[in-house]
């Protein structure tokens, strides 16, 4: 691969982009990529991926952080000053010119620095257009790569939506950027152009040998087109690598949820590289703590579908769909729902056994295991904290005391206390929060960001809007991401703690 050091076309260092409504798009994140590498950001819409870009472009500052282009830092150099060029999901082609006029656009703006002798013998230079020859044999070249010769003449306006792209392409292509940027390029193309869109873009790559950068939310055109995946959630990085990679060993739950359809169980791993999920114990390969509490991820195209009596567990088949492909199954065991995909069907009804080979198993550890905030006490004894408030039992912060009827705290030494302003640690359980519609009910209101399956429950994500807060919890209901709810925690549910050296 020769040496790193000089393979690295960019390197963003601990870039952060913040908004003037204080919202942080991109948090602190460092990542390379190489010359000649096809690199996607994939993630969801929000997700930082697009201000990434931006900032790579030299549209957007970095607020912290430093981009740079073969180890020289160009933070500040304007977009125009930069070997990059970028083609957006609006194509923005001029409606009024054709095909040819198009591409040839920038060129014919660009001044291009010559070296001149006059005649002494005396070098200078001078600042020169290209010519018309120059600009067609450049937009020729183009024209050929992304297979639109003879369309030069043709008004922009008659072109199919990929025909539109690749004019787009083109016109990025024409000024022979070391980089190319590609934003969501294929968004507002149908399905089967866009399959087709994805097949020429990676043709192209591989012709042009320059680096492409590519944003999508779409994992299935990440994992098609791209050496590397950098996968990105909230402004922060979640895992960077091949697709292989990220589709066999996801990082988190998050990964594993967003690329491809997984199973995601909650497991307690038992030691001795087995692992207690769905109701019994699994032979695997990973190593954790015994008792350690872990998400499991199978793949649904690896469970393996045997008779009831012959597998590790056995449950019966609720539903089978047909899928082009392959059948998808859904097997119920307790109650849990474990999804299958194989090319045998297994008929609605049918009692099965499955059977899952232990690399076919990936461990993680939790993610989430409770939510811990900074809070304070109020003087009605209540706790602020998550951009809420909610009834709490102080008694806890000193052992052995009660209140009196004016709600002043008696020590077991007898000592009153007024808690007003006190700083506390606070900690809720994942199955100690509830949500509901009506936003009276609750001490917080937010929305609900993420949703992921477990098997057996939903382990979902409300976010306030004020500060972006997170309660994190396990619950059976189904809701749908974006929901505006409130969060109920019961009084008895809040564990509070006063703060000390240790536990700033």
């Amino acid at each position: 691969m020769g040496n790193v050091k000089q393979d690295k076309i960019i390197e963003l260092i601990d870039i952060t982009r913040k908004f003037e409504d204080g919202l942080v798009a991109v948090d602190g994140i460092n990542l390379y990529v190489r010359k000649g590498e096809f690199v996607t950001f994939l993630g969801p819409s929000g997700c930082g991926k697009t201000t990434t870009l931006r900032m790579i472009a030299g549209f957007d500052k970095p607020t912290g952080g430093k981009v740079l282009l073969n180890g020289k830092d160009i933070s500040d150099l304007p977009p125009n000053k930069r070997p990059i060029n970028t083609v957006f999901q609006r194509y923005a082609l001029f409606p009024h010119l054709n095909v040819y006029d198009n591409i040839a656009f920038g060129l014919k703006l660009k001044r291009i620095n010559t070296v001149y002798e006059d005649k002494n013998g005396k070098r200078f230079e001078k600042k020169v257009k290209f010519s018309k020859s120059e600009i067609s044999a450049k937009v020729d070249k183009v024209l050929k790569m992304v297979d639109l010769e003879g369309f030069e003449k043709r008004s922009v306006s008659t072109l199919s939506g990929g025909q539109q792209q690749r004019v787009a392409i083109a016109r990025a292509l024409v000024n022979e950027p070391e980089i190319l940027l590609l934003d969501e390029p294929l968004g507002a193309l149908d399905l089967k152009m866009r399959k087709d869109m994805q097949l020429e873009l990676k043709e192209m790559h591989k012709k042009l040998g320059i680096t492409f950068i590519y944003v999508t939310h779409d994992q299935e055109e990440a994992l098609t087109m791209s050496d590397t995946i950098v996968v990105m959630k909230d402004g922060v990085i979640q895992q960077i690598g091949t697709p292989t990679d990220i589709y066999n060993e996801p990082k988190n739950a998050f990964v594993a949820d967003f690329i491809g359809e997984s199973n995601i169980f909650s497991g307690t791993y038992v030691g001795n590289r087995k692992v207690r999920f769905i109701g019994k114990t699994f032979d695997c390969v990973d190593d954790f703590e015994p008792n350690d509490k872990v998400d499991v991820v199978v793949r649904p195209e690896d469970v393996e579908i045997t008779d009831a009596d012959k597998g590790t567990v056995s449950g019966k088949i609720i539903s089978s769909i047909f899928k082009g492909i392959h059948y998808e199954m859904t097997v119920k065991i307790g109650k849990a729902e474990v999804l299958i995909q194989n090319t045998v069907e297994r008929k609605v009804g049918e009692t099965v056994g499955i059977v899952i080979k232990p690399n076919n198993i990936h461990i993680m550890a939790k993610e989430f295991s409770s939510n811990r905030y900074d809070g304070y006490i109020t003087k009605k004894n209540t706790v602020c904290f998550g951009d809420g408030e909610f009834e709490c039992d102080v008694t806890q912060l000193y052992a052995g005391s009660s209140l009196d009827e004016e709600g002043y705290l008696i020590t077991a030494e007898g000592e009153k206390i007024d808690l007003t302003d006190t700083d506390v640690k606070v900690e809720v359980g994942l199955k100690d929060i509830e949500i509901s519609d009506d936003q009276e009910k609750g001490g917080a209101i937010g929305n609900i960001v993420s949703i992921i399956y477990k098997g057996d429950h939903y382990q979902l994500i409300v976010r306030t809007e004020e500060n972006e807060e997170d309660y994190v919890f396990d619950t059976e209901d189904t809701w749908n991401e974006n929901d505006r709810v409130s969060v109920i925690i019961p009084k008895d549910k809040i564990r509070l703690s006063l703060v000390t050296e240790n536990n700033k």
